[in-house]
Order: C-alpha cells, then structure tokens, then sequence
C-alpha cells in the first residue's frame, strides 16, 4: 500500500471511529475529527519530504485491478501538481475543524454527522488530485458533491437548500458531459490499444479532430462548471451565502481547484491538439471571468457575496496562467491555485468571526473594528491584502507569473488582465475602509475580539500568506518540473523571446 492510499484511508478510518462516540458529547466528536486530522496532516508532510522534486513523473504510485472486465483500476500517484494541492487540503482541513468549533450545532443533523462528512470530503479530495485512472477520477468528482451537498443543505443559513441542489444540479449536468467524453475515449482506446482508462495510455491516442474537439469539450465544460469560470459560475456565490464559514473555505479553497486542476491533468494532456484550437475562445472567457468577477464584487453588499465574487475573477486569472501553455503561466496558475486557497480561506473564516459576532453579513453594519477588536482586524486586513496580490503576500508571486507567462504569448489577454489587479485593488480596499476603519458604528463597542482558539486557527494560515509571499521556492521546486511535463507531452515550448530593435 503506497502512502498515498494511506492518506486516503486516514479520514475514512476516523470517520468509522467517529460512529462509536457518544452522540451526545459533541466536545468529544469535535476534538477526535481535529485530531484526525491533524494525523492527516501529519502523514501529508512525511510524503511532501519523500517527495523528490528532481525527479519527472508520477511518485508513490499503486495500481490494482477494480473492475477488471472494462479495464478499470484503482491507479493513484503524485506529480508536484497534484502534491501542492494535497498539502493545500491537509491543512486546510483541521484550520476548518478548529475556527468553525460551533458551525455544527444549528444543523439538521448532529455534529458527529457534520464531522463525519468533513473527513469524508477530506478523503475524496486527496483521491482526487491523485487518480491516475480517469474512471476512478470520474468517480470521486462525482461522489463529491455527496458530502458537499449536505454539507450546504444540512448545516448552512439562508436559502441553504435552493443553494445546495443548484450546487448538485450544475455540477451533475458537467459530470454528465464529462461521463460521455469518458465513454468515447474508452471505445476509442478498444480500437487501438485495449480497453483502458490509464491516463498514461490514453494520451498517447490518435484521434481526428472532430472528435478530439468534442471530447475536449465534454471534459472543459464540466471543470469550468466547477472551477467556476464565466459563464458557468452562478451557482458559486449562492452556495458561498448559504454556506457555513468553514465549508465555503473547503468549497472555494479545495474543491472549485478541481476544475482549474483537471484542465491541466485531463484537457491538456489528452487532447493537447484541441486544447490549442480552443484557447483563444477560453482566454476570452477567462478574461471576462476577471473582470466580471471584478465589477460585481465592487458592488456587493454582503461580505460573503463580495468574497464568492472575487474567486471568479482569480480564477479567471488562473485558467489564463493554464491555457497561455507557458511554463511560467502553468507555473503560475498551479501556485496561484494554493494561494488562492489560503488567503480566500482566510478572508471566509475572518468574515465568518465577524457575521458571527455582529449578525449581520451586511458590509455597511461593520465599521471601526481596528479600534474594537484589532487582532480580529488584522487577520482580515492580512488575508485582503494577499487577495489582491500585494507584493510580499503569496498571492503576488503566482499572479504576477501567470501574468508574465500570459503576456509573452497572448499580450492582449496580459494587458486586460493586468486591468483587474486595479479593479481588486478597489474591492479589497473599499470592504477593508468601511469594515475595519472610520467611526466606530452603533453596535460594534462591544464586539470581542479573536479568542485563543480562534487565533491558533487563523495564525498558520496568515502565516503561509507572508511565508510563502518571500519563499515561494519549496513550491515551485515541485511545481515546475511536473509543468514541464505537461508541456512536452502536449508539444508545446516557451516562445523564443523577441530580438531588440
């Protein structure tokens, strides 16, 4: 058993402990789930120090037959892509237990049931970023929107059901798409060499270009409908309102990087030919993403709204770092992927505080925070910051090469790019004057400030924010030679730079 299927069963294991704990003590199921996963966590590390970052390809890979009439195995490994995201959800995970302690307690359903879907969610998103059989692939990203959709529907606010069956809807209509393109490359791979569903061996099939062109789609639609990407992203800021805190940072944070993460694993690399045909349609809508995104997150009145908003246009900016094929943009838009994991998870646990604190998640009910509960503010001005790429905050790195990577072969999608680095400039600096600053506003006086578990929470995610906005080379040591990959394989080099005149 590879340590990758041991991180795998790590949550499985102790969601089934989790059964025999008194329902009645939700202390005792709380502290057991963090514990887990902080295990998780723990076994996440040793396999990031086995890692070797010198060395191309898969790692830790297992293979073992499934269903072995259609040729389907269960077939997991890591590159760096695929590393840097697990990491991202092993930490985020016990960060989410620890700042949300009370968001199971106006459930529909116990706490235990509430943790227990946590740590299965946890397990299917690290089976996610390492199949490397496309069925089993197909698998998990359906079966996560199980636990994601009980986890909106049962435990959030609002109009949490409309939002957790919108949720359901979108996302079974792309998994649908993504079956049938399944389905035609599993007829075509019997035609030429057996019936597979390796991605190794299906990359390396020939398809005409019709065909390739339709495959492509049906895989582009439903990772854009998840990541999400204009115009399939209305489903994103109603799950982000009707949401618990704690599982819109695994729904932002995790589980939208699916999507920008299978149009690396599964667009590019199995059909590299139509993935360049249709790249000046998708860098359109991926500038579109960044800008609309943009616009409407300057007009929100809800903090969370305004939140959701922002993710369009980041990860319009990542889906142009994917298909620039570049090496710094594929670099760029894999570490934007994290970044933008830790500094909008911060940004949903900051704003969660203070909803809870103030009840409201009205931005124009807050004011004067900074003189009222100034750790609290802080953490919010720190994680806003990175959000709009300040230099030194994570998030600059990885925007800043997407951007460059872009520039050097699509300049016009790099300029209007650029564009929206203003306009987050404008809606991070707006909710953070009217939020944080100004006279203190009747019924803030006497709002507490971050308490200690609060605190242990949010400190090592604000800490990855500078950490990694400084050193960024533990990640893009594994990042890079995976990118690199991907670009051989799909025939594609840097664009020689231009002479001077």
């Amino acid at each position: 058993m590879s340590i990758v299927t041991s991180l795998e069963l790590l949550p499985l294991i102790g969601t089934v402990l989790l059964t025999f704990l008194p329902k009645g003590n939700a202390d005792m199921v709380k502290k057991f789930a963090f514990i887990i996963s902080l295990v998780v966590l723990g076994v996440a590390g040793v396999m990031a120090y086995k890692f070797k970052t010198n060395m191309p390809g898969m790692q830790f890979v297992e293979s073992r037959n499934w269903i072995s009439s259609f040729g389907i195995k269960y077939a997991v490994g890591i590159d760096g892509i695929a590393l840097v995201l697990i990491l991202m959800a092993t930490i985020l995970v016990p960060v989410v237990i620890l700042a949300g302690w009370h968001e199971s307690e106006n459930g529909r359903w116990s706490p235990k049931t509430f943790y227990s879907l946590i740590l299965i969610l946890e397990t299917m998103m690290i089976g996610v970023f390492a199949a490397t059989d496309v069925f089993l692939f197909y698998v998990i990203f359906e079966a996560m929107l199980i636990p994601g959709y009980f986890l909106i529907g049962g435990y959030g606010r609002g109009e949490r059901a409309a939002a957790a069956m919108k949720f359901l809807l979108y996302s079974l209509l792309g998994g649908l798409l993504m079956l049938a393109a399944i389905i035609g490359l599993y007829v075509i791979a019997g035609n030429q060499i057996g019936h597979t569903f390796d991605i190794g061996a299906l990359s390396n099939l020939h398809i005409d270009s019709l065909t390739e062109n339709f495959l492509f789609l049906g895989f582009f639609i439903a990772f854009a409908i998840k990541a999400p990407l204009w115009p399939f992203h209305t489903w994103l800021p109603t799950a982000a309102k009707s949401a618990t805190p704690g599982t819109s940072v695994l729904l932002l944070g995790v589980l939208d990087k699916v999507g920008t993460y299978g149009m690396i694993r599964f667009c590019i690399t199995l059909f590299p030919h139509a993935s360049k045909t249709f790249t000046p349609v998708i860098m359109v809508l991926a500038v579109i993403s960044v800008l609309y995104g943009a616009f409407l997150a300057i007009g929100q009145k809800e903090i969370n709204g305004l939140i959701a908003f922002t993710s369009i246009s980041h990860f319009g900016f990542i889906t142009l770092g994917i298909f620039a094929m570049t090496s710094q943009g594929l670099s760029g838009a894999t570490l934007y992927m994290v970044n933008h994991g830790f500094s909008t998870g911060a940004l949903f646990l900051v704003a969660g505080w203070m909803i809870y604190r103030r009840k409201s998640s009205n931005i124009d009910d807050f004011g004067g925070l900074q003189r009222v509960t100034p750790v609290l503010a802080w953490s919010f001005f720190l994680a806003g910051m990175s959000a709009l790429a300040l230099p030194g905050l994570s998030s600059f790195v990885s925007e800043f090469l997407v951007l460059v990577g872009t520039f050097t072969r699509y300049p016009v999608a790099a300029i209007f790019g650029t564009t929206g680095i203003i306009l987050a400039a404008l809606y991070v600096l707006i909710v953070v004057q009217k939020s944080l600053h100004g006279p203190t506003k009747e019924g803030n006086e006497n709002l507490p400030d971050l308490n200690l578990r609060e605190k242990v929470a949010i400190a090592p995610i604000i800490l990855l924010l500078v950490v990694l906005g400084f050193f960024p080379k533990p990640l893009l040591d594994a990042i890079n030679p995976a990118t690199q990959t991907v670009m051989t394989h799909s025939g594609v080099t840097d664009p020689a730079p231009k002479a001077g005149k």
